[in-house]
């Protein structure tokens, strides 16, 4: 089964990171299921959807027609098992949590047909440690999409340890008909870009910490001294002080490198609530752009 079998893609947990798989699926002409057991969440995520892609038609980036196509696709449910029925592939989006993301595994698995792919969206968490506890481990495969997701052109393949090829080549050729990029990475802590991206981060935060420089000047130092589209500050206000954290903490616990210590700052705004765009203030003031 290739990637052109894949009819239907369920997605579980409709954050950030769910909703924007969903529509990223749905725009590209899979039927997509968004699942959520919050209600209010899923309502919102929906609701996001829909204002993100009338933004694109708004600003000429999206054809009304392909709105509107990918709008009828998109269906959002409160019951797994009507999520991934009939679904040649299931893509898991809870948080970053190996615990919950086991439990969810293992719930899809015991609902969804045998030869369903089961993907981890997960950014640094093993992909074989998710599959171990399984089945059907050589289903099992991660697919670690950024944000946003609908502008971002790169996804991971995570390669897990019982990891089969065919699912491999289903992922990959699913990225591709995503009109996205893949590259192929062997299961290990952080991946690649995680790795390396939460370093940049974290040595960032460190010399705001010192006082070496604002965060602006920081970030504009990377932009236009080593053309990245984006600063590594700005970029952890968009993907979230507390999943930094989140990342941090991992990464130094499984690597053992002082690279990866989370800083102070990084531990104090996260206890004070400042999270980066999705609370309005992080290193930046942000406010609702949907």
């Amino acid at each position: 089964m290739g990637w052109s079998r894949i009819r239907k893609v369920a997605v579980i947990g409709a954050g950030t990171m769910g909703r924007g798989i969903a529509q990223v699926v749905a725009a590209a002409g899979h039927e997509a299921v968004l699942y959520d057991v919050d209600a209010g969440q899923l309502e919102r995520a929906l609701a996001g959807i829909a204002a993100t892609l009338d933004k694109g038609v708004r600003l000429g980036k999206v054809a009304e027609a392909a709105r509107d196509a990918a709008l009828a696709r998109l269906a959002g449910t409160g019951t797994l098992r009507e999520a991934v029925k009939g679904a040649e592939l299931v893509i898991e989006a809870v948080p970053e949590v190996m615990a919950l993301k086991k439990e969810v595994l293992a719930e899809v698995e015991a609902v969804a047909e045998p030869r369903t792919y089961l993907a981890t969206n997960t950014s640094s968490l093993s992909v074989s440690e998710m599959a171990a506890g399984l089945r059907r481990p050589g289903f099992v495969v991660g697919l670690h999409f950024f944000n946003p997701v609908h502008i971002m052109a790169l996804v991971e393949v995570v390669e897990g340890g019982e990891t089969n090829l065919r699912t491999i080549n289903a992922a990959q050729w699913f990225v591709k008909g995503l009109d996205k990029e893949s590259i192929l990475v062997h299961d290990s802590p952080g991946f690649a870009t995680s790795r390396l991206g939460i370093v940049l981060g974290l040595e960032a935060i460190r010399m705001v910490e010192a006082g070496v420089a604002s965060a602006d000047d920081i970030d504009k130092a990377m932009v236009l001294g080593y053309r990245h589209p984006i600063g590594p500050l700005r970029l952890t206000d968009l993907v979230g002080l507390d999943v930094r954290l989140d990342i941090a903490r991992h990464l130094h616990s499984e690597l053992g490198s002082e690279a990866f210590r989370p800083p102070a700052l990084l531990e104090r705004m996260v206890a004070e609530g400042r999270l980066g765009k999705k609370s309005g203030r992080g290193f930046y003031e942000w406010e609702d752009e949907s």
